[in-house]
């Protein structure tokens, strides 16, 4: 199975947690049908994106990148390489990249789904990531690795994020419930 197919299967059967994310799903599904590209960062301007919240163990805590460029607190995540065998593969891959956490697991089945427009991507202007956001946990005990793409990578109590942003605290919400 190729990584557009097992997108198209695993968003077509992901059950949404509410009404938005059911609208954005649909949509993400829509535009794997209309585009055999829409995984890589070539679509322009839409193109899917993976990414993973790493939570502790017991889950109150949440592993986050401050974002090189963004400047801004995330859970990691980027661009889907055509190397990638699937959605979940790529979450994982760039969670195990930007993090330094090799002993990392991920729930293969999405936890939540994110439609954001980055302006810093590509020299041909904004681009739309919708994102798709898995769990991941620590199998290992291991110490975060500060990555080329961030400034920082700590952990965070779930209760005093260094973010209000509406998607990350869902997201994070979301997560805990699994």
């Amino acid at each position: 199975m190729t990584a557009h197919a097992d997108a198209l299967d695993v968003l077509s059967h992901w059950v949404s947690p509410c009404a938005e994310q059911e609208t954005l799903r649909t949509a993400y599904v829509e535009h794997l049908v209309a585009h055999p590209d829409g995984l890589l960062k070539p679509c322009f301007p839409d193109h899917l994106t993976a990414g993973a919240l790493v939570l502790s163990n017991d889950r109150s805590q949440v592993l986050l990148n401050l974002h090189g460029k963004a400047k801004r607190w995330f859970a990691f995540g980027g661009h889907i390489e055509a190397s990638d065998a699937s959605l979940a593969g790529a979450a994982l891959r760039e969670a195990t990249e930007e993090s330094g956490l090799t002993g990392l697991a991920i729930d293969p089945t999405p936890v939540h789904l994110s439609l954001h427009t980055v302006d810093f991507c590509d020299l041909r202007g904004p681009v739309r990531h919708l994102d798709v956001r898995f769990l991941a946990r620590m199998t290992a005990d291991e110490t975060p690795v500060v990555s080329d793409e961030s400034i920082d990578v700590r952990w965070f109590p779930v209760d005093k994020l260094p973010t209000e942003e509406p998607a990350m605290v869902d997201l994070i919400r979301l997560a805990r419930l699994r």
